[in-house]
């Protein structure tokens, strides 16, 4: 199984359009945003994925409850980090900032554990939990417009510019 992960979109709705269209075309069933939509207009644009939607507030996300309310209409799983849940029997842990990521490695807890906010691309095994940021999906810092796919059943990533 094909998990799609997405993160910093920060209103870039032309990258976002490109994401969604990437993993439909994927036919990705299941896309974790690690935070950071900004506005609600950007959470809206997400509509199109033919798949579900598991997100997380970031620190940029100012608008939580207009974002909440576009996540209850879209019926799009929107939290507060850290989230954690279950996928494909795998225990996942899904942040927007890496705060205390050394000790939630450390615990061995989560077979996988994603996180966005640094704009920087990060996959990393650590004993048995892999360590994914997908990097930045809004390109305005990096310049980069990247989206990732984690094979659950290899635990495997790849990235890719959208």
């Amino acid at each position: 199984m094909e998990l799609g992960v997405i993160a910093d979109t920060h209103d870039n709705l032309e990258a976002i359009q490109r994401a969604v269209d990437f993993f439909n075309c994927r036919e990705i069933k299941t896309v974790v945003h690690a935070g950071d939509f900004v506005a609600p207009f950007a959470l809206k644009a997400l509509a199109g994925l033919t798949g579900s939607l598991i997100a997380v507030f970031g620190n940029c996300d100012g608008e939580k409850l207009v974002l909440s309310q576009i996540a209850a209409q879209l019926g799009c799983c929107l939290n507060r980090a850290p989230y954690q849940f279950e996928l494909n029997g795998r225990s996942i842990l899904l942040l927007h900032q890496p705060y205390e990521l050394k000790a939630l490695i450390k615990s061995q807890l989560y077979d996988l554990i994603i996180y966005g906010h640094l704009h920087k691309i990060d996959s990393s095994q650590q004993e048995k939990t892999l360590v994914f940021s997908p990097g930045e999906a809004g390109g305005w810092l990096t310049k980069r417009r990247t989206v990732g796919v984690i094979d659950l059943d290899q635990m495997s990533t790849e990235i890719v510019e959208i």
